[in-house]
């Protein structure tokens, strides 16, 4: 019988890889939403109408200083509890 050539995507690695980079692109995707969302919620009033947190525009201090604290929240998490630690070195099969 002859044997099937191997590819990339029968090696086991492959798809803990493929499973890595789309939580990766998730936490980008959650991370955009989450900076747009409160950048242009509250920052689409007049000057005149904002609010201040520690002297910072309410926006601008969601967005970018509690969206960022979150997100690396979450990014800590999937490292933690959702990534695997995959051997790079080729396996002999014998």
């Amino acid at each position: 019988m002859k044997q099937r050539e191997k590819t990339p995507q029968d090696d086991p690695r492959y798809h803990v890889a493929n499973r890595e980079a789309l939580i990766g692109v998730g936490l980008v995707i959650i991370n955009f939403i989450l900076w747009y969302g409160f950048a242009y919620g509250f920052g689409s009033k007049p000057v005149d109408e904002y609010n201040y947190i520690f002297g910072l525009p309410a926006w601008f201090f969601y967005s970018c200083i509690l969206g960022t604290v979150i997100v690396l929240a979450l990014v800590i998490f999937a490292v933690v509890f959702l990534f695997k630690e995959v051997p790079f070195d080729e396996e002999d099969e014998q």
